[in-house]
């Protein structure tokens, strides 16, 4: 039973609506058809940063051979799962939950996982780790292992992600570089070339500033508008300027601004190819980092967003849980089978709530916006890595937020935090972080006497790090290398 919503006035009755009304509970939930449009739109415009993302963060990285995705058809799936995901948890799920393919995880993918291995076989392990989780959804196992980790940490990986991410769009931007002779140095990054030059950091500078202003001022939309308006400014500074080059996309005019959609990348993985590519353990941490990752994010944003809407019931559980993180689990079967990486419940879902969105309804409104997307691959790709950074910069910002819920006057929750913050940026590793905090949490409560606090999967998670961390001497000790 949920909790009862304020309906505004001159809403309409519950149930007067005709079938539709009735499907998804509109009148029922205190809303009204403008309310739901409304908030669609407003879901798809704080999110839709994510169609210019995801091919710049796919398509940047390399795998093992040298290859790389191409970022029209990235675009392409990105919308494809986007459109089809949110509908199906609008229907399914009836609540105002978009889905997409997740920042942090698609960093993982990109950073972490495909240097390993081939795209195929990265986008594999997406696809067992989406499995992986509707098995913990179906057998209730999913919110055992959520109780096992402190809050603390899970809050902590958040943070170090957010910063790891930050940091990426730093260095993609080129305001930061590596130093020529890093192994002389005192430091091993720089600001740009010593100093920043050029047009394309002029662009990302002032997309930084855009970006921050906006968002301090808490306009709606706030990354799209910034990423729009740096484009519109670099597609001029291109026709107008000699930039010798903006990296790895131009900010060229296409011929056409519509063109078909390119479904290239569809079914392109292989489910057990990574076990081929490197060792039985570094697959099971890596499938197990992309878990961590992406159902503790869910978890979180489901029970925000809910509850914002006022859609708690009185025991302060979201309706139907069971349907929502059944299809969010799909999502991120169907984000790797389409190459697009794992799709999540987006927060930026709360900008709908915000608006009024209360139900389902307001996913077609967001989910026919992403379908449409489909069509204009050669505008969302003219995007340049300078114009986009700036939003990996503020996604870092947002992420970083919840460092103030850590309790850092408790040593033995605060030092594991700070670790699992600090290793992700440092190492350009997200494992690593993750790693370091698990080791040291279980290895502090054990010191000081508290080993009985800890969770036996945390015990068992932690061993698995410490191998990982050991798996060069370890395959020296026993011949394998």
């Amino acid at each position: 039973m949920q909790t009862s919503t304020t309906r505004p006035p001159g809403s309409a009755p519950a149930g007067s609506g005709g079938s539709l009304d009735r499907f998804f509970r509109i009148s029922e939930r205190g809303s009204t058809y403008g309310r739901e449009i409304r908030g669609g739109l407003a879901t798809f415009f704080t999110m839709a940063y994510i169609l210019v993302l995801n091919p710049i963060i796919l398509g940047s990285a390399e795998d093992k051979f040298g290859n790389q995705l191409n970022s029209t058809q990235i675009a392409t799936a990105t919308a494809l799962v986007a459109a089809v995901m949110t509908i199906i948890m609008g229907v399914g799920g009836n609540l105002p939950l978009a889905l997409a393919a997740g920042l942090g995880i698609n960093a993982i993918v990109a950073y972490q996982v495909a240097p390993l291995m081939s795209w195929n076989d990265a986008m594999g392990l997406i696809v067992l780790e989406g499995l992986l989780i509707t098995v913990l959804v179906m057998t209730g196992l999913r919110e055992a292992v959520m109780h096992a980790i402190p809050q603390a940490l899970k809050q902590a990986i958040s943070v170090g992600i957010g910063l790891f991410i930050a940091f990426i769009g730093f260095v993609d931007s080129g305001f930061v570089s590596r130093v020529p002779d890093a192994a002389n140095s005192t430091v091993p990054v720089q600001l740009g070339t010593g100093t920043l030059t050029g047009w394309p950091m002029l662009v990302f500078c002032l997309g930084v500033l855009t970006t921050v202003v906006l968002l301090a001022r808490k306009v709606k939309g706030a990354i799209l508008i910034s990423i729009a308006a740096m484009t519109v400014l670099a597609v001029i500074i291109n026709e107008i300027a000699d930039v010798k080059t903006w990296g790895l996309t131009n900010p060229t005019l296409p011929d056409n601004a519509v063109a078909s959609p390119d479904f290239g990348l569809l079914g392109q993985f292989d489910l057990f190819g990574a076990f081929g590519q490197v060792s039985v353990l570094t697959v099971v941490l890596l499938i197990f980092t992309l878990i961590l990752s992406d159902f503790f994010d869910t978890m979180g944003t489901v029970v925000g967003v809910t509850a914002e809407a006022g859609l708690l019931d009185e025991r302060g559980q979201v309706p139907g849980l069971g349907r929502v993180l059944f299809i969010d689990s799909a999502a991120a079967v169907a984000g790797g089978a389409a190459s697009a990486s794992s799709a999540t419940a987006y927060v930026e879902s709360a900008a709908g709530v915000g608006e009024g969105a209360r139900t389902g309804f307001a996913n077609m409104v967001t989910g026919g916006l992403f379908a449409l997307a489909l069509f204009l691959t050669p505008v969302l790709t003219l995007v340049p890595m300078q114009a986009a950074a700036p939003a990996l910069v503020a996604v870092g910002f947002l992420m970083m937020t919840q460092v103030k819920h850590i309790d850092w006057e408790r040593y033995d929750l605060a030092i594991p935090a700070f670790l699992t913050i600090a290793v992700m940026p440092m190492t350009y590793s997200i494992t690593n972080g993750i790693g370091a905090g698990f080791v040291s949490y279980v290895l502090i409560k054990a010191f000081l006497g508290k080993g009985r606090e800890v969770h036996w999967l945390l015990w068992g998670t932690a061993a698995l790090f410490v191998l990982y961390f050991a798996i060069d001497p370890l395959e020296q000790i026993l011949g394998l290398k």
